[in-house]
């Protein structure tokens, strides 16, 4: 019977000590998923399909994002100081927007599925994610906590993904909003990306659990195109700039696949699959608004590519979790 009591009790402080461990970097798993449904409806839309595959991903991006808010709410709730913690760490704190921008994603993914429960998503993520901004920018200017070597592409989450907020703003609210929203991302991707740069070239090299978030920095300029075509009603000449400034980033990424490839598995991975996807969404946008053939015929490659990814990364997760490789302290 003693035996029985101590597996038990060891069972026991296993589950809360894995939810301890329970990383905010969790939601760029939604981030991904949602990523994936607005680049399917792109494709349904750009191919003459119906919407069906594209409305199941969605759902299946929601449900997943309702778990991992149950999840992450317990956590709040019995181990506060683990939550606090991550909030502290100069690499996780730029995580906890990733959580906002999985609703506006969600509702972006939502127009043309559920046009209401869309406007009560992005309402939620916009108000959530520049609550957000606000506070990771404070936390930023404490200079006691970080230093360069914490600087890494990640960073951009938190006020980048401002730069989200236009292409459903604009049909859920006043334009000056998305303006807004829109200015305060642009504004602060230049900003960062300087300084990123910076540190990626003349400081020491990434850890090797942070390499994947290089392709983060595909995200912005590709983002920032989607928005600007929703705010401009067109493409001109600081939208061309946007779109071939996120294809360089994608090129200036390819030489770095070999070590990509030879990195162990990290929830990090997740980094590969947004910014592939905002670039697939960008391809198609590109070819509907500019009437190029060609780049709907890249839109579709791409998205080949973002499926395979997306479907390895999910069942390369979801054996990390059987394993217990995930949901552990950092070494």
């Amino acid at each position: 019977m003693g035996g029985k009591a101590m597996t038990a009790v060891s069972l026991a402080t296993d589950r809360t000590d894995r939810l301890a461990h329970f990383p905010v970097s969790f939601f760029s798993v939604v981030m991904g998923l949602a990523g994936l449904a607005i680049a399917t409806h792109k494709l349904e839309g750009a191919a003459g399909l119906g919407g069906t595959a594209g409305s199941v991903l969605f759902w299946t991006a929601g449900a997943v994002y309702a778990a991992i808010v149950c999840v992450y709410l317990v956590k709040m709730l019995l181990k506060p100081a683990a939550v606090a913690a991550e909030w502290r760490h100069p690499v996780r704190i730029a995580f906890f927007p990733a959580s906002s921008i999985g609703l506006i994603l969600l509702s972006i993914a939502a127009l043309g599925v559920a046009p209401g429960l869309s406007f009560w998503l992005w309402l939620a993520g916009s108000a959530l994610h520049f609550a957000f901004t606000i506070m990771v920018i404070t936390a930023w200017i404490d200079h006691s906590r970080y230093e360069v070597i914490h600087l890494n592409p990640a960073w951009f989450i938190p006020v980048v993904g401002n730069i989200l907020v236009p292409i459903a703003g604009i049909r859920h609210a006043p334009a000056d909003v998305s303006w807004l929203f829109f200015s305060v991302g642009l504004l602060f991707w230049l900003v960062l990306l300087t300084v990123v740069v910076n540190r990626l070239i003349f400081h020491s090299p990434l850890p090797a659990r942070l390499m994947p978030t290089l392709f983060i920095l595909i995200a912005p300029p590709a983002v920032g195109f989607i928005s600007w075509t929703a705010l401009s009603g067109g493409i001109d000449s600081f939208g061309r700039i946007l779109f071939f400034s996120a294809i360089f980033f994608f090129l200036m990424m390819l030489p770095q696949l070999g070590k990509f490839a030879r990195l162990p598995f990290t929830l990090s991975w997740w980094a590969y699959s947004f910014p592939l996807a905002a670039l697939t969404i960008a391809q198609f946008a590109m070819a509907e608004k500019g009437g190029v053939a060609f780049y709907r015929w890249i839109g579709f490659g791409l998205y080949g590519l973002l499926a395979v990814l997306i479907a390895a990364l999910a069942v390369r997760t979801v054996v990390a979790m059987v394993r217990g490789e995930i949901c552990v302290p950092e070494h």
